[in-house]
Order: structure tokens, then C-alpha cells, then sequence
């Protein structure tokens, strides 16, 4: 068989990576240099040519990329490309730097364009006046969607779900269902299911494009659809949302209003933001950082880990005043200065390796009132294995290392009870905060540092005075 050379380039230029992404597929520097000087330069044209090739995620991606004062300028080059779907996928910081620069009509037009989800992402957060210039500019019926929509909760599946779905009353036949969608030239363009709704507009059950497509015309769509489904409540919290997703593979849902009747859908692609932001949102909750987006103001980072810094300086003074108890013992044996903070590093280290366990399995709804005892118990065990472990390796090193057998053995038994204290801290404070109805993500490990710095402190110099070593 003879091949076109033709179609052979053809196929080689449609197989070769586009040169403006590296292989993970990010914006090369070199490439967002270009399309700043040529911004820079003046030549708009020729900027927008290399931008314009872009998917809407890298074009949001080169403003992030661009510095602060850059930014206006890449919007003004390129005018109407800056569109509702660059915004939508935009960083929260940078896409509030760049509505401050459009007139209240600007906003309006272009979360008209956009599903009511990322239509309401880009007005909830600005100020009260501007958001009511931009709804009072909005069509009316765009408008009451959104001011529906703000009337929820933030982050609740108000907020999440789409209002344009495909719903259908149960006595229809699958032909009817395929006029209907043919037809209708107002219905949302991308949607996976049909949901089938009863004289009150109530769910009683789904149907998938795929099933509608392989059945007779004349078959009722209530002898086709699934009537078992997965319904989200109107103020169910988007994290409680995902979980229900993951844990039954969903890939669009229902939601419905306090008499259950059905007001929108979530679909699986704004889930993964969900996830990816409640994951991140939790591990920076650990460690006090804030949001962590690198486009934070910095006044707003700055205020936001400083407050824990306080807090630690605090805590920490804690075990300082129960080294000070201990002065007399230090100056007569220096050897217990330089151990002690083996001694509360580890057990620091263990306790946060149980308490982000337990704060994943509290997020992921793993840790429940019927399992976490037996979850508590579980770190008991691990703890005493892990303690056993280091305390064995520690206890030979400092014996042999310093000469004194009656030394390595404080030092192991220090490590035992502070590695144990520190794995039942670590799973019982956030168990506790969560018991309270308190983030258990945001203030426990600065409880269980205190923790295990206190205690591996007091077991090692209060065993070190018990031995007498101090007085040897």
C-alpha cells in the first residue's frame, strides 16, 4: 500500500508536542518571556497570535506565571481572548487583580457565558458594590440564578451545582426524550445524564445518554432509567459532596431543594478541583501556612502564619519552663543537653506521622464513632513498636558513644514513653477537636508538638534525676 507523503506530514505535525509546553506539560519560560517582551515591544499582534494557540487553562496559567505589574498589561493585549473560560480557570488572586480592571458590564457579559458554578466563582468574592453593579448588568434571568446561588453557604452544593441540566417527566417515551433534546435549542450543551422527574419535580430516577441512544423509540424512559441514584442536598458541605462522589463513582448528581424537589447537578470535573483544594487546603491547615498560594497578598500571609508563630512561641514555653525545673541536673551532667532534643525531635516526628494519618481518615470519613477506638488502640501498638525500635538503637549508640550504660538506658526508656505519648496524642487530639465540632487540621499539631516537646523533656531528665545519674 503506497502512502501519501502528504498525509504522512500531515500526520507527523498533528503527533509533534506543541513547543509552548515542556513534557509536564507547563509553559516554557522562554515561551512566556517571548509573549511578554512582544507585549512589551508593542507588537499586540503578534503576542495574541502565539497566546491565541493556547488552551484556556495555559492562558490562565501565563498571567499567573506573569509578574504583578505585567499582568494588566497581557490583559490589554489581549482584549476580547481574555475570555469567560480563561477567568474561570484562573488562580483566585490573579482573577480578582484582573476584574478590578473591567468595568461592572465587562464581569457581567462574561460570567453570562459561563455555567452558574464558575459564574458565581468569579463574583462571590468582590465587594459588595461591585458585585451589585455587575448582577444589575446582568440579563435577569442570569442575574436571579446568581443571586440564588450566593444565597447558600460558601463552599455548600448551592454554590457547586449547575442549574442547566436535561430533566424529563417519567411517562415520556426514549423518542420523545431524542425530539425533545434535538429540538430544543435552549438546553445546556454538556451535560452526561437525564434525570427523570416526577408532577412535583421531584427525582425519581437517571438515565444515560449512552442508554437512550441503544434503545427502541417507543420503549417509556421509566422502563430505561436507574431509579436508585445518588441525591445531594442544596446545603450539603462541597467537601461532604466529593466524598459522595468518590465513594460511589459518580460522574453527575442531582441536587435537590429542603422538599426534594431537583434545582441543579454536579458534575465530576468541578469534584476535582474540590478534592484538590480540601486536600491542600488541610495540609497547609497543619502547618499554619495559610492558604499557601504563592499569588497571596503578602499583608494576608503574613497574617495569617504569624498568628501560629505566636501560638508556638507560646507552647514552647512550655517545655522551656520544664527544662528550667531541670537546670541543676543539665549543669551537673552536660551530656543531657545534647540528647534531650533527640529525645523530643523523634517523638515530635511520630506524633506528626500519626496525626496526619488521622486527620486524612477524619477527611476522608474513615474515622467514624463505631472505629475510633480501635483506631486509638491501632497507635498504640505502632507506637510501642516504633518506641521499642528507636529506643534499642538509641539506647546502644548513647551507651557506647558516652561510656555510660546507665545513660543509654534513660535515654531508651525516654524514647519509649515520649514515642508512645506522642502516637496516642497524635490520634487523640484531632479525634477530640473533631468531637467538638473544631477543625481538627487546624490547631493540632501545634497541641501535639507541645505534646511530645513537653514530655519527651520531662521523661528524659526525670528519669536521668530518677537513675541518679545527676548525682553520680
Amino acid at each position: 500500500m503506497v502512502t501519501d507523503d502528504r498525509e504522512l506530514d500531515r500526520d507527523s505535525a498533528a503527533r509533534e508536542p506543541e513547543t509552548e509546553l515542556d513534557e509536564d506539560d507547563r509553559l516554557k519560560p522562554e515561551f512566556v518571556r517571548d509573549v511578554i517582551e512582544l507585549a512589551e515591544a508593542g507588537e499586540g499582534e503578534a503576542a495574541r497570535e502565539r497566546i491565541g494557540r493556547l488552551h484556556p487553562a495555559d492562558i490562565a496559567d501565563l498571567f499567573e506565571l506573569a509578574r504583578a505589574d505585567e499582568r494588566p498589561m497581557l490583559a490589554a493585549v489581549l482584549g476580547d481572548m481574555l475570555s469567560a473560560d480563561v477567568l474561570a480557570e484562573m488562580n483566585d488572586y490573579v482573577r480578582e487583580e484582573l476584574i478590578d480592571l473591567l468595568a461592572p458590564e465587562q464581569v457581567a457579559e462574561l460570567a453570562s457565558e459561563l455555567d452558574t458554578d464558575d459564574a458565581v466563582a468569579i463574583i462571590e468574592d468582590m465587594e459588595a458594590d461591585e458585585q451589585q453593579a455587575v448582577l444589575e448588568a446582568m440579563e435577569p434571568e442570569d442575574r436571579a440564578a446568581i443571586e440564588d446561588a450566593l444565597s447558600f453557604p460558601e463552599e455548600s452544593a448551592g454554590r457547586l451545582m449547575q442549574r442547566d441540566l436535561v430533566a424529563v417527566p417519567e411517562h415520556v417515551t426514549v423518542g420523545d426524550v431524542i425530539d425533545r433534546l434535538r429540538e430544543d435549542t435552549d438546553l445546556t450543551s454538556d451535560f452526561w445524564e437525564i434525570f427523570v422527574v416526577d408532577p412535583m419535580h421531584k427525582p425519581v430516577g437517571t438515565c444515560q445518554l449512552s442508554w437512550i441512544l441503544r434503545t427502541p423509540r417507543d420503549i417509556a424512559i421509566s422502563d430505561v432509567m436507574k431509579r436508585e441514584q445518588t441525591l445531594i442536598p442544596i446545603d450539603m458541605d462541597q467537601e461532604e459532596v466529593a466524598l459522595r462522589f468518590q465513594k460511589y463513582a459518580l460522574i453527575s448528581a442531582a441536587v435537590v431543594d429542603r422538599a426534594g424537589r431537583l434545582v441543579g447537578m454536579i458534575t465530576v470535573d468541578d469534584i476535582v478541583h474540590i478534592i484538590q483544594e480540601e486536600a491542600g487546603e488541610d495540609i497547609l491547615r497543619l502547618s499554619g501556612a495559610g492558604d499557601g498560594d504563592i499569588n497571596e497578598p503578602i499583608r494576608e500571609t503574613y497574617s495569617a502564619r504569624v498568628r501560629w508563630l505566636v501560638a508556638n512561641l507560646g507552647t514552647a514555653l512550655v517545655a522551656s519552663t520544664i527544662v528550667g525545673l531541670f537546670g541543676g541536673a543539665i549543669e551537673h551532667m552536660v551530656a543531657l543537653a545534647a540528647l534531650m532534643p533527640i529525645v523530643a525531635g523523634v517523638g515530635g516526628n511520630a506524633g506528626t506521622q500519626t496525626l496526619a494519618v488521622t486527620v486524612r481518615a477524619l477527611a476522608m470519613n474513615q474515622l467514624t464513632d463505631s472505629n475510633s477506638w480501635r483506631a486509638v488502640f491501632r497507635e498504640m501498638k505502632i507506637a510501642l513498636l516504633n518506641g521499642g525500635t528507636i529506643a534499642l538503637i538509641a539506647g546502644t549508640a548513647t551507651g557506647l558513644w558516652f561510656g555510660n550504660p546507665m545513660l543509654g538506658g534513660v535515654i531508651a526508656a525516654a524514647m519509649i514513653v515520649n514515642i508512645f505519648v506522642a502516637g496516642v496524642a497524635g490520634v487523640a487530639i484531632p479525634l477530640l477537636l473533631d468531637r467538638l465540632d473544631q477543625d481538627p487540621a487546624v490547631a493540632s499539631s501545634i497541641f501535639v508538638t507541645m505534646t511530645t516537646d513537653s514530655m519527651g523533656f520531662l521523661a528524659f531528665l526525670g528519669l536521668a534525676v530518677l537513675s541518679g545519674l545527676t548525682t553520680l
